[in-house]
């Protein structure tokens, strides 16, 4: 018979059932204490009266578990310093969205030679998670690839869905059954109504095609999350955290029907892409605030050990410690200089 199909298909690899990853990599029980306490911090900090601002800062992506476990190292000390009026919660990006082609993260890339190892990226994933929660650091991450939560979602504490994933059906329905608070970033143009649109999708009960723990298809059948807020990133059309572009979405936000909780993205088109310019677009943020803005609860940064960031692909044993594959990033001396600048410049509100 003439086939029809898997055509283009060269090769498929079997990977461990969820259950199985699981229970070769556990959560312990003060892990899952930590990660239920630090998502109700989270929640309460970005829908109730918590004056406390989330701070989301970290690598672009990890591509190198010692650099990255050396980083979380200097920021969990860094955050217990700010912990009064800063809560602190690290990036760990598994997973790159690539407008082409390029390293697509650690989960799919662990080794950085195009062999794509899911299996010991996701191992490697993990057990990274859990190396930053045993610190006592919150994590945060983008979820991509659909599948992929099953993994991993259970040691997150903060989600994001990207510019990119925000208008999918398929990402909304799987935001609407993640157990953590996530934020769903504007649409790349830098419109906001494709995040209004999704936070609303998400909060709704939900039923599409997934995997169970034990990697068998399945209806997958949500209650929907209503721990979802919207993430300003810019867009092409420029940057969008303006005082006039924070009063248009919580016009839009109002008019929703949804909290005013507007978290702003320092990076990518918010910064023109030039990572250095970051700490300016925080300083304007801490004007409004300062000011009398009530909305705007955090803020993202992408931070690294060094600054800038380096080619990719090249030789594993020429890439430099501490520096970007991906996006470029502060270092670690303007990150901790723009922390304590942050904290001291929130005392008026507390």
């Amino acid at each position: 018979m003439q086939k029809t199909s898997d055509l283009n298909v060269v090769e498929t690899r079997p990977l461990p059932s969820p259950a199985s990853l699981l229970a070769e990599l556990p959560k312990t029980e003060t892990q899952a204490e930590f990660v239920t306490r630090a998502r109700r911090d989270i929640q309460r900090l970005i829908f109730t009266d918590d004056r406390r601002f989330l701070l989301i800062i970290g690598p672009c992506s990890i591509h190198d578990l010692d650099a990255g476990r050396e980083y979380a190292q200097r920021l969990v000390a860094l955050s217990r310093e700010v912990a009064d009026r800063v809560l602190i919660v690290m990036r760990v990006y598994f997973e790159k969205p690539r407008t082409t082609v390029g390293w697509k993260g650690l989960v799919m890339d662990p080794h950085l030679d195009g062999s794509n190892d899911i299996a010991a990226g996701l191992r490697l994933g993990r057990t990274f998670l859990r190396d930053v929660l045993d610190l006592g650091l919150p994590t945060a991450t983008e979820f991509l690839d659909p599948i992929t939560p099953q993994y991993v979602a259970d040691l997150v504490c903060w989600g994001a869905i990207g510019a990119r994933t925000t208008e999918s059906q398929t990402h909304r329905q799987m935001a609407s059954g993640l157990s953590m608070p996530l934020g769903f970033k504007n649409s790349t143009d830098g419109s906001f109504n494709a995040a209004i649109n999704a936070i609303r999708a998400a909060a709704q009960p939900q039923t599409f095609l997934g995997i169970n723990l034990d990697g068998n298809a399945a209806a997958i059948v949500t209650r929907g999350n209503h721990d979802c807020h919207v993430v300003l990133r810019g867009g092409t059309s420029g940057p969008n955290y303006s005082p006039v572009h924070i009063a248009q979405i919580e016009s839009l936000l109002a008019k929703a029907g949804l909290p005013k909780s507007v978290l702003v993205d320092c990076s990518h088109d918010n910064s023109a892409k030039h990572p250095e310019r970051q700490p300016d677009v925080m300083r304007d943020l801490l004007v409004q605030i300062t000011a009398g803005n009530t909305s705007i609860m955090g803020a993202m940064i992408e931070s690294n050990l060094s600054s800038g960031s380096q080619p990719f692909p090249q030789p594993k044993h020429q890439l430099r410690h501490g520096v970007s594959i991906t996006d470029g990033c502060i270092d670690w001396s303007t990150t901790a200089h723009l922390v304590r600048e942050i904290h001291a410049a929130l005392a008026p509100r507390f």
